[in-house]
């Protein structure tokens, strides 16, 4: 499966119910589930970014529908990032030769 980073900022409505925000992950999780990917990994961080979230998914199709049903929510709003492991860059490298 494709792996993406998505990263993650509150809303007003996010920070104002900033204590249910596990519980919120673990509803994206269930939501990753139901829509055939994965949510490997969740980070709350300093910075730029509130959250970043490491999802896998069969397509980009499925990666937006579970971005989209996140900010759906109304507590976040989502970036969403194609990222490529150390092997798919070799192939893709690969293709300028």
């Amino acid at each position: 499966m494709a792996q993406y980073i998505i990263l993650v900022n509150w809303t007003e409505q996010g920070v104002s119910q900033v204590k249910d925000t596990v519980q919120r992950s673990e509803r994206v999780r269930q939501a990753a589930q139901q829509l055939g990917g994965d949510m490997s990994a969740i980070y709350w961080t300093i910075g730029r970014y509130d959250v970043v979230a490491i999802i896998e998914a069969p397509d980009d199709q499925t990666a937006a529908a579970i971005g989209l049903r996140a900010a759906g929510t109304g507590a976040v709003r989502t970036e969403t990032l194609r990222a490529f492991t150390a092997d798919e860059m070799t192939g893709i490298l690969a293709k300028l030769e």
